[in-house]
């Protein structure tokens, strides 16, 4: 067993659509990014590359490639799965915290639960996503921000 820990930031700005956690959430805000700059995935991917002493998604997916530009961060997750396997592992478990302001994360859980259990081939119940707020303080209060961590059990094969 390895376990990997993540995190990620982006700012959030107007004319970007939110997409966290693979769907995209209606907000008045969108993420700023390179790729699609859903900031769990990203979380998760970097947890997932980490447990196996593999770099992180920078490494795997630079954001100085134009090939990476607008890339659906499904596709960087299922990359690293992809590469976990041929090591010999799969996902265990992830445990994840989203923080930001707004919107309101928990009413789009199940449905991001899914489409992660899914990419990672692991149960529902292997999932979890757990959000909070910033209570108004700094960056992520002001809205400007969201920040995601995730820890991940990876279990040899």
């Amino acid at each position: 067993m390895r376990i990997g820990f993540g995190f990620d930031v982006h700012q959030l700005v107007a004319g970007r659509d939110f997409i966290l956690g693979g769907i995209r959430i209606p907000a008045e805000k969108g993420i700023l990014g390179h790729s699609d700059a859903d900031v769990l995935v990203h979380a998760i991917s970097d947890a997932i590359l980490g447990a196996l002493a593999l770099g992180d998604i920078g490494v795997h997916f630079p954001d100085t490639s134009a090939v990476n530009k607008g890339i659906d961060s499904k596709i960087i997750l299922a990359k690293c799965i992809e590469l976990a396997s041929e090591k010999g592992y799969k996902v265990g478990n992830l445990d994840t915290t989203v923080v930001c302001e707004a919107p309101k994360i928990m009413p789009h859980a199940l449905a991001m639960r899914t489409c992660l259990a899914q990419i990672c081939n692991i149960e529902l119940t292997d999932v979890s996503i757990k959000a909070t707020t910033n209570e108004t303080l700094g960056f992520i209060g002001r809205k400007e921000g969201i920040v995601a961590y995730a820890v991940v059990c990876m279990l040899q094969k």
